[in-house]
């Protein structure tokens, strides 16, 4: 793992439909590193993802990538640089086959389809079973996989993961933060986004802490569970 960033924000400042939304954030995550982004819902972590992926521009602050400026791209620029960006909802195409779904994510690698998709399948081998199935039949397992592997189509060198537990399972879940961990240790830098953070931060090299805009903590997975500031935020709000 390097020590230098790859991705890198200072003092980004966010305004959401008029209203400030992320305050003074500072966050990096270093290539081949997996970074957590924890908080309760509406602390800012879809936000941040979003901001990150171009969707929402910063008010103020830099953001970039591998050096490079990237704040006032859009987000076929900043996809086309490396950074993809796997939305909470999954977001899958439900009335096209698993494998046109996979295609979708390839606009991008074209030349390399083929090699980018026998990864993907011995990666989530039930999509290769499922190829010619319509995606929208899959189970809600199935479709987060599926999400996750067109966003693997692009050839990441950064991959931003937003609520990728939601409305799964526990046993689910397990699988799917299993086969992160393995993209992650074949070289792609992830940033992952999670509501619950217990699962996030046990394949985690670091983490961050957001509450209301803010980043609250910074840490160690270890140090972060064991922090007094992460037990306020996050189990003082769960009574």
């Amino acid at each position: 793992m390097s020590s230098l960033p790859l991705l890198e924000l200072k003092q980004v400042n966010v305004d959401y439909a008029g209203i400030p939304a992320l305050w003074d954030v500072n966050l990096c995550v270093k290539e081949g590193e997996c970074v957590s982004l924890v908080g309760v819902n509406g602390a800012g972590k879809t936000t941040l993802l979003k901001t990150i992926a171009g969707i929402i521009h910063p008010r103020q602050g830099r953001i970039s990538f591998k050096g490079k400026k990237i704040e006032d791209l859009s987000p076929h620029q900043i996809a086309s640089l490396g950074i993809i960006y796997v939305p909470e909802g999954r977001r899958i195409f439900t009335k096209l086959t698993v494998r046109e779904n996979l295609d979708v994510g390839c606009y991008l690698k074209r030349k390399r389809k083929q090699e980018l998709l026998k990864k993907v399948y011995e990666l989530f081998p039930i999509l290769k079973q499922r190829e010619t199935q319509p995606a929208g039949t899959l189970s809600g397992g199935e479709q987060q996989m599926l999400a996750i592997a067109r966003g693997l189509m692009a050839d990441p060198k950064l991959l931003l993961l937003d609520e990728i537990s939601l409305g799964l399972a526990p046993l689910i879940v397990e699988q799917l933060y299993q086969q992160i961990k393995k993209i992650n240790e074949d070289g792609v830098s992830v940033l992952v986004v999670d509501e619950n953070p217990y699962r996030c931060l046990k394949i985690a090299h670091r983490a961050y802490v957001i509450q209301s805009g803010r980043i609250v903590f910074e840490g160690s997975p270890d140090e972060i569970i064991g922090n007094k500031t992460f037990e306020e935020v996050y189990l003082g709000t769960k009574g």
